[in-house]
């Protein structure tokens, strides 16, 4: 198979240590948070696959977030899409970062040799006039800790939080890694105090490292 497309740089608010962003499962995402950054482009399309996009040439060396507008992972999401996904992953030598609200599907999954695994706990509580139809944080944290392998986790946007609950959460996931930020879109979301924000900090800098994105500065 000929590749031709281009593989696109990762820009904005994204992780700093991705270099590219891979998107072959588009379209609306099935979990409806209500402060989803896609929302800001407006009505997205009903989800589904993009083809074309296994002509994209992924390189090498590359550190390439795969499903960044959408949760490839989510109940709905055919096994077929994720399969394609993968198989084209593993023809070239890059480091991969895949994340999901809904990890515990990641055991059924053949990944690529350079995978990071990543989910997103906002906060320990369940709002779900904001969360909608993802799954609650609880069954996140229980999804991921059951992975063997480099972990991440998202803290992201931050939302009012009961301290020692979402420590708990996050530690037995066992993540290199935790990135906190904030909401960006203006969305009304519960947000927690300065004082409770670092204190979760000082509690996590205890046995993993914290990324502070920049927008995390409008809370603090």
């Amino acid at each position: 198979m000929r590749l031709f497309k281009m593989l696109r740089e990762s820009k904005g608010n994204m992780y700093s240590w991705v270099t590219h962003t891979w998107n072959p499962i588009k379209g609306e995402c099935p979990h409806g948070c209500t402060y989803c950054y896609m929302k800001r482009w407006g009505k997205q399309k009903p989800v589904h696959f993009d083809e074309k996009e296994l002509k994209t040439d992924l390189g090498s060396g590359n550190f390439i977030f795969v499903g960044s507008s959408c949760d490839m992972f989510a109940k709905n999401i055919p096994d077929e899409w994720i399969n394609k996904t993968m198989e084209h992953c593993r023809k070239l030598d890059n480091t991969y970062l895949f994340q999901s609200k809904n990890p515990q599907r990641f055991m059924y999954v053949i990944f690529p040799p350079k995978t990071k695994l990543c989910t997103t706990i906002e906060t320990n509580r369940w709002y779900p006039g904001f969360m909608n139809d993802s799954p609650i944080p609880t069954y996140r944290s229980l999804g991921l800790s059951g992975y063997i392998g480099d972990k991440y986790i998202t803290i992201e946007p931050i939302m009012d939080f009961d301290l020692q609950d979402l420590v708990y959460m996050i530690k037995k996931c066992n993540p290199i890694q935790v990135n906190i930020g904030a909401d960006s879109g203006n969305n009304n979301l519960p947000e927690p105090s300065k004082k409770k924000i670092l204190a979760l900090i000082d509690e996590l800098k205890k046995f993993t490292v914290i990324d502070q994105k920049r927008n995390l500065k409008r809370l603090l």
